[in-house]
């Protein structure tokens, strides 16, 4: 990365962007960025306060009559040319975003930054297509049809372990649809966040159509959400965070759409490729260091292939490189924080009580010991009940267990409350598409985990939450749908009016 930008001159304005400006926070409160790899400060800053929210809701809210009044054309031409700032900007985000997450380099620059690339140049494309049903004659008198609106100030909360993309999976939809919104990023990871703010403006994107609010969840984000000028709230987070989210936002009777925890099943039928499962399971468990709520975490393996799968896993896994997240040579960087590195030791450590640790479960010493770094970690033996199969641990750990039938497996897949994603693998059509039916999840993989795309829907079952993120159907969460019904008739009385008042001749 030769073009390293200095975060503190580049933030020295304040890490609150609000009707097209930064300034600092003024709730008498900082916070600090840690670059999570080595333990130092990156950027130390002034939190937003609940008058902070009033500022960029009140911009957000005045802005929105001229975005929501320009053309899909106007909007789709403003989202082009972000799109090619992004791209001119691409070193910068990358390096950012490893910067305050650890992520390796080469997971920002190959997935997160072209990725978020392309999901604004997917929207600018879309804006073009906000289209209702076709006008028809449905009650034969009137013609009918559906206008699509947007609805007006978006307040969204986005999380830490993606920063980039979840902010530009939150704005994008929103503002494609000529909404105007507040972002509030998470406290430990608000630089891509309110780099993607600048750059919209470098586009030419209007000022108070895209706010940033870097605050405390319980301060800024509470108030964000129940702010009586704020109609729709979006929140991508853990399940326990999401409830009271969606408490706040019922209560004012908001629009809500929820993207929350996951606990994605693997599972791995015995005609499966074992080295392509075995791959694939390595890659999906450890993508970001396992914090996504998409990655495998249960690898539910038949009986015939089970101990030659455990032993292909773990003599992969401990071929995984850790280091520096900026060396091109990095597989594995830290977790985001200490704090979450203890949370998924302390899983580990745990389980050690009933199952067996195959390899990992290991604080790496010597140069990585001032950084969050956990080892990758495989854990079989465990029971189906027990704490590491049911909840989300958010770290570089998979557990395995076997099964016997087709049924067992995918009763066993379905068996916790979360449904995000999943993945089934073999080579048996039939056995693939019966488990693409009965598997309760947003997204089902056959033969693959992890991939996505900006053409298709993300968004759970049960307890991983309601509505879509990315493609069209996003847009069903950020617009209004009005039915507009025309008398074709030019008759004053009609034969209707009769069933309220007066007698039929």
């Amino acid at each position: 990365m030769g073009n390293r930008f200095q975060v503190k001159d580049r933030f020295a304005d304040g890490a609150q962007y609000i009707d097209g400006h930064l300034r600092p926070g003024t709730s008498g409160q900082s916070h600090t960025v840690i670059d999570p790899a080595t333990g130092d400060e990156v950027l130390t800053y002034e939190l937003a306060s609940t008058a902070d929210v009033d500022e960029a809701v009140a911009a957000a809210k005045r802005a929105f009559p001229g975005w929501s009044g320009a053309t899909p054309g106007e909007r789709s031409d403003a989202l082009h040319k972000l799109a090619a700032v992004l791209a001119e900007q691409a070193e910068d985000f990358a390096y950012a975003e490893s910067l305050q997450c650890g992520k390796p380099i080469k997971l920002s620059t190959e997935f997160d930054v072209p990725g978020t690339i392309d999901n604004t140049a997917f929207f600018a494309g879309a804006a073009r297509h906000l289209q209702g049903q076709a006008a028809a004659e449905y009650s034969g008198d009137h013609t009918s049809y559906v206008r699509r609106e947007a609805i007006g100030v978006v307040g969204s909360i986005a999380p830490w372990n993606y920063p980039l993309q979840m902010a530009a999976w939150k704005i994008l939809p929103a503002i494609a649809a000529g909404n105007t919104i507040v972002l509030k990023p998470a406290e430990l990871t608000p630089l891509t966040s309110l780099m993607f703010a600048q750059a919209a403006k470098d586009a030419g994107l209007p000022d108070g159509v895209i706010n940033i609010v870097t605050g405390a969840g319980r301060e800024a984000g509470e108030h964000l959400v129940g702010h009586p000028d704020v109609v729709m709230t979006s929140f991508t987070g853990s399940t326990a965070v999401g409830k009271r989210v969606a408490e706040i936002a019922t209560a004012t009777v908001k629009r809500l759409h929820l993207e929350l925890g996951g606990k994605a099943p693997f599972l791995v039928f015995d005609d499966a490729d074992l080295e392509a499962a075995a791959h694939g399971a390595v890659a999906a468990s450890l993508i970001n260091t396992g914090q996504d709520c998409t990655a495998a975490t249960r690898a539910y393996v038949q009986r015939p292939l089970h101990d030659a799968f455990v032993a292909r896993v773990a003599e992969l896994m401990e071929s995984v490189r850790l280091g520096d997240p900026f060396a091109p040579t990095t597989d594995l960087g830290p977790l985001v924080s200490h704090a979450q590195r203890d949370r998924v030791a302390g899983f580990v450590d745990r389980a050690r009580a009933y199952a067996t640790v195959v390899t990992g479960g290991e604080i790496p010493a010597g140069d990585l010991a001032d950084g969050a770094y956990y080892r990758p970690t495989l854990i079989a033996g465990a029971a189906q009940d027990s704490e590491v199969v049911q909840s989300e641990i958010f770290g570089p750990v998979l557990v395995v267990l076997p099964f016997d039938t087709d049924d067992e497996g995918i009763a066993l897949a379905n068996d916790t409350p979360y449904g995000l994603a999943a993945s089934a693998w073999s080579r048996d059509l039939y056995r693939a598409n019966r488990a693409t039916r009965e598997i309760k999840a947003g997204c089902v993989w056959i033969n693959d985990h992890i991939p996505i795309i900006s053409e298709m829907p993300h968004g759970g079952y049960k307890a991983s939450g309601f509505g879509k993120d990315m493609s069209a159907y996003s847009f069903e969460e950020y617009t209004q749908v009005k039915h507009v019904m025309y008398d074709n008739t030019a008759v004053a009385e009609k034969d209707w009016h009769r069933t309220i008042f007066g007698d039929r001749p």
